[in-house]
């Protein structure tokens, strides 16, 4: 699980994990949360918002759900990408295929990010392409949020119309500096 320091989280993510419970769940369950979790709920898109009300919302949805935070964490992350695909559909349509794309994140995504939304801290992304078939991400965040990640990667994958297989040789979770997100893409 993250810790808990003073990371600041954009609204926009709590607007993202409402709006892809509610869909799955109903939006008396998202109610549910909120009190079970007791945060506010109210939550502007360009607010900033405490680390610690995304990880009360998260835990009480592993309780509802009977689920573990990892298991939750890449169950949204992959739900994410279609709402991400429908809100900015300019960060997609720029790519055909899923390397590329996540490739870009860096370059191009993180950095609107921050215009739009000052004091984000996105999570900082090393590439490397061993192979034609595979990409490997190294993912440094202070949320340690790498699950999220690998369920962003499969989600892009379904985007593109591409299957993935995932692997973490090194995670933050484990103890290790960084996490390395082995991906090798299915033909």
């Amino acid at each position: 699980m993250p810790h808990l320091e003073m990371i600041l989280v954009m609204g926009i993510v709590f607007n993202l994990v409402e709006q892809i419970v509610a869909e799955e769940h109903g939006e008396a369950t998202w109610d549910a949360l909120i009190d079970e979790a007791g945060v506010d709920g109210a939550y502007a898109s360009l607010g900033n918002y405490p680390d610690q009300e995304v990880m009360a919302l998260a835990t009480a949805a592993c309780t509802r759900f009977d689920c573990s935070m990892d298991t939750l964490l890449r169950w949204l992350g992959k739900k994410s990408v279609p709402v991400f695909a429908e809100r900015y559909p300019h960060f997609f349509e720029r790519y055909r295929t899923v390397t590329p794309f996540l490739t870009s994140l860096n370059d191009f995504i993180h950095p609107e990010v921050k215009l739009l939304y000052p004091g984000a801290s996105p999570p900082l992304f090393e590439f490397d392409t061993p192979a034609p078939d595979r990409l490997v991400i190294t993912y440094s965040s202070e949320r340690k949020m790498c699950m999220f990640g690998e369920g962003l990667v499969e989600g892009s994958a379904e985007h593109y119309g591409q299957r993935v297989s995932i692997e973490q040789s090194r995670c933050m979770l484990r103890g290790d500096e960084k996490c390395d997100l082995v991906i090798d893409l299915l033909t």
